[in-house]
């Protein structure tokens, strides 16, 4: 077994939801549950098929979003894998307990516009996810005038009154 790391591959600001989930009906499940959790969403989503024809199975609303979504699959290329890209102005907090409700969806590895390296292990048969990195590594404990601009921005971008 070798343990390998792939960087996804994204615009900066672009958000992302990387999860695993069981069936082929995945794909269109996931496209079904994202229009419907929001009007006109932008997105592309691509699912690695673990079993027949073991293809990259795709759909979405929007062509680069699609790209985005078939290049990183491919690239991860791990079984029953699935990945998500919004585009802008969508944002997986307004659609995550969405992807969590689809009943073929196992877990979510990660819900981010972070840079991001997807922990993978390798054998002879294929790809598994153990993991990500999502982001960097701390840099300390906020202070007060920290919690003030955290809440601040909170309200600003409105999420909290």
């Amino acid at each position: 077994m070798q343990l390998i790391t792939v960087k996804i591959d994204k615009p900066e600001a672009t958000n992302f939801i990387l999860g695993q989930t069981h069936f082929i009906k995945s794909v269109e499940d996931l496209h079904e549950a994202l229009v419907a959790a929001v009007p006109g969403i932008k997105f592309g989503v691509a699912f690695c098929e673990a079993s027949g024809q073991c293809l990259v199975r795709w759909s979405g609303t929007d062509a680069a979003m699609i790209e985005l979504a078939q290049k990183n699959a491919k690239a991860i290329d791990a079984g029953h894998s699935f990945i998500i890209f919004l585009g802008d102005g969508f944002y997986p907090l307004n659609v995550l307990n969405t992807v969590k409700m689809v009943p073929e969806v196992c877990r979510i590895f990660c819900a981010t516009a972070n840079p991001t390296e997807v922990i993978l292990a390798e054998t002879d048969q294929g790809r598994a996810v153990l993991g990500v990195v999502d982001g960097f590594s701390t840099q300390g404990v906020e202070d007060d005038d920290d919690i003030r601009s955290r809440k601040e921005l909170l309200r600003q971008i409105g999420y909290k009154l």
